[in-house]
């Protein structure tokens, strides 16, 4: 089987290029909250302009359910690519040398990875390059079916992503591992993978609370998944769960406490203040961390064991693999070296490629019509 193919090879003169991006960024009233996925692109983007090639954009924006929404259009979109890239960009049928077709998810094929859709995407593009990494799980139609009717390359931000990734799976002797999220049986492979390369694997989150339980301690009303993490797993000396933790009742009333100190009607929401100056303090010592998904609910608003330990993370000389969102809003916080903290646009993408070594976006990439 054929290796992934460059952008950074391809002969896009006079061609032209149709690029899946994953542009899917926050919005508040029209307005782009933070524009760090649009700007992971831009290499490619400049490469392809600087050589000469037509570009024509597809991304998705939020979740319309099939149905044409005027908020979810993806004008401001195209309005702040322009700006980044200092070139003018339209959005289909208005034609341009860089072009954006309007928001995937309105056509419910997308996600049905319908081949009919891949052919009409098709007509777009000479040549097709992956830039969506975030995407690249997911057997959608312009991912995995686009590149299968055309000559198909890698994105520079894809190939990034790849590298670092592969590098995480071999890390130096003493590297650190931080693992949150939910449902333990999912995220258990993973786990398994990395034992024999990691010093220590922490676990945050509801993925931690299937360990405590396994354990012999208690979690109250905690959430955990309908499969028990196996009592060999939970008790290898490499995974490491809090001690102590922060807990919330029903009526949202919170307090901080030992692990083996939760009620029955307590949820264990973050990891405590001591566990987390540990883990913190381990993070800066670290030569390597990888780490995916936050230490508590930080949607809810508990973050300071997250934001702990990515400040820790960001002053260290560690190198470092961080993704999902989470992760990466507690790293945004902080000023970081991004020639040391590598930070993917990946959160379920990152997971699965460790897991897998591999997406369907990449495989299809590596299956792809012959070059032109």
């Amino acid at each position: 089987m054929q290796e992934v193919k460059s952008v950074r090879d391809a002969d896009v003169k006079g061609k032209r290029v149709l690029v899946s991006v994953d542009f899917n960024v926050p919005l508040k009233d029209g307005m782009i909250m933070d524009d760090a996925r649009i700007r992971a692109c831009l290499p490619t983007l400049e490469l392809l302009c600087g050589r000469g090639a037509k570009v024509v954009l597809m991304t998705h924006l939020g979740r319309p359910g099939g149905k044409e929404v005027a908020s979810l259009s993806v004008a401001p979109l195209a309005r702040r690519l322009g700006e980044l890239i200092n070139q003018r960009v339209t959005v289909a049928p208005e034609e341009s040398d860089l072009m954006m077709l309007e928001n995937l998810r309105f056509d419910p094929r997308e996600e049905e990875g319908s081949m009919e859709l891949a052919q009409e995407l098709a007509t777009f593009g000479d040549l097709f390059v992956n830039e969506a990494f975030s995407n690249s799980h997911r057997n959608h139609a312009s991912i995995v079916g686009v590149a299968t009717l055309l000559p198909s390359f890698a994105g520079v931000r894809l190939m990034e992503e790849m590298e670092k990734l592969q590098q995480a799976l071999t890390p130096p002797p003493g590297s650190l591992a931080i693992i949150g999220g939910a449902k333990f049986e999912t995220k258990q492979p993973l786990i398994e993978k990395l034992m024999p390369h990691y010093a220590r694997i922490l676990l945050g989150g509801a993925l931690a609370n299937d360990v405590i339980r396994a354990r012999g301690l208690p979690v109250g009303a905690s959430l955990v998944s309908n499969t028990p993490a196996s009592v060999e797993i939970a008790s290898n000396d490499k995974l490491a769960v809090a001690t102590d933790a922060v807990m919330e009742k029903e009526n949202k009333e919170a307090r901080t406490g030992l692990i083996v100190d939760v009620r029955a009607d307590e949820r264990i929401v973050d990891v405590g203040p001591v566990t987390a100056a540990a883990w913190s303090q381990m993070a800066e010592d670290a030569p390597f961390v990888l780490w995916n998904g936050p230490l508590g609910i930080y949607e809810a608003g508990y973050t300071e064991a997250s934001d702990l330990v990515a400040k820790a993370l960001s002053r260290s000389n560690a190198h470092a693999v961080v993704g999902g969102g989470d992760t990466g809003a507690a790293l945004k916080k902080y000023s970081f070296d991004p020639a040391k903290v590598f930070l993917s646009t990946g959160g379920g993408a990152m997971l699965q490629f460790l897991t897998e070594g591999t997406l369907p976006g990449i495989e299809a990439l590596k299956n792809s019509k012959p070059g032109i």
